[in-house]
């Protein structure tokens, strides 16, 4: 007997909701996009009527009417929404940050682990075949010493369509930073200690500390020209160098591998997971460990 579809709610309406959410909802087996919220009500009903779903502008109304829920909203909307889902018993697909302080990211993994639901954090990158099968060779060789790695992103640019209100607030290290923490973390081992400086701008440079000795860099930025726009990383040790693919162009594609799993550990009760929100906490904590020490140098002597 074939099992119903998981009913998703999506919560938002803006431009990666339109081309990588609903898409990868509407396209993944076993899933089935049954509602939106949005803060917008035409943007809500709009995107609603194209995949057939029933639109929401009270979020207790479309809590009640889905199984799980699939976020694209900024940091500071998800967190509170994020943890009344869980309070509802609400399987949860998360952006990254969680949040943008320790105590909501501490407040959400709480109600996710008191209901005990599926999360799952879409570190982008974690999900496409090409980085998973590069993690499984650093994973089998060990034996590194270190990381370099760079995201000069350009979404701060005039015209991009992720220039949003809370990227320029929160700038690299909040978009960009999650991704490259996870994976130096997946590569490298537990981050234990971060050391941050501030370029120009938005750009931050990192210098982690992994709980097995390695130690990696990293220096993200929105503020890039297109021309300079580009990621790359590697690790080095007694085995030279192992560089790690570029980013995948098919984000609906690593967002349905994202959903396929968070499904199956929610059909089967299983709540923890590689990126689930206790991994989103931790790397949460390192940026704003990273934030406080930036704020702290512009702040000047006390």
């Amino acid at each position: 007997m074939t099992s119903q579809p998981l009913r998703f709610g999506l919560a938002g309406t803006g431009y990666w909701a339109r081309i990588a959410h609903a898409p990868a909802l509407a396209s993944t087996e076993g899933v089935e996009l049954a509602a939106v919220w949005g803060r917008n009500p035409q943007a809500t009903s709009e995107l609603a009527a194209s995949y057939q779903a029933a639109p929401y502008h009270d979020v207790s109304g479309f809590l009640a009417d889905v199984d799980a829920v699939c976020f694209a909203v900024p940091p500071d909307v998800q967190a509170p929404m994020a943890t009344q889902a869980a309070r509802a018993g609400k399987h949860l697909l998360l952006e990254k940050p969680i949040a943008l302080s320790d105590a909501a990211a501490d407040g959400l993994a709480e109600a996710i682990g008191q209901a005990g639901v599926a999360s799952l954090v879409f570190f982008t990158q974690r999900f496409t075949p090409e980085m998973r099968a590069w993690l499984s060779e650093v994973t089998a060789r060990g034996g590194w010493t270190g990381g370099v790695s760079a995201w000069l992103g350009s979404a701060l640019r005039e015209g991009n369509a992720f220039n949003t209100p809370w990227r320029n607030d929160r700038g690299g290290l909040w978009d960009i930073g999650p991704h490259i923490v996870s994976l130096l973390w997946a590569s490298l081992g537990p981050v234990t200690a971060v050391t941050a400086e501030a370029g120009p701008g938005d750009v931050t440079h990192l210098i982690l500390h992994h709980q097995d000795g390695a130690s990696s860099t990293a220096t993200v930025t929105l503020s890039a020209t297109e021309e300079a726009a580009g990621f790359e990383a590697y690790v080095w040790g007694e085995y030279g160098r192992l560089a790690a693919p570029g980013n995948s162009p098919d984000q609906v594609a690593a967002l349905r591998t994202a959903l396929t799993e968070l499904a199956a550990n929610a059909r089967t009760g299983q709540v923890r997971h590689d990126c689930d929100v206790w991994f989103g906490r931790d790397v949460g904590r390192v940026l704003t460990e990273a934030q406080r020490q930036l704020d702290a140098r512009r702040a000047g002597p006390a």
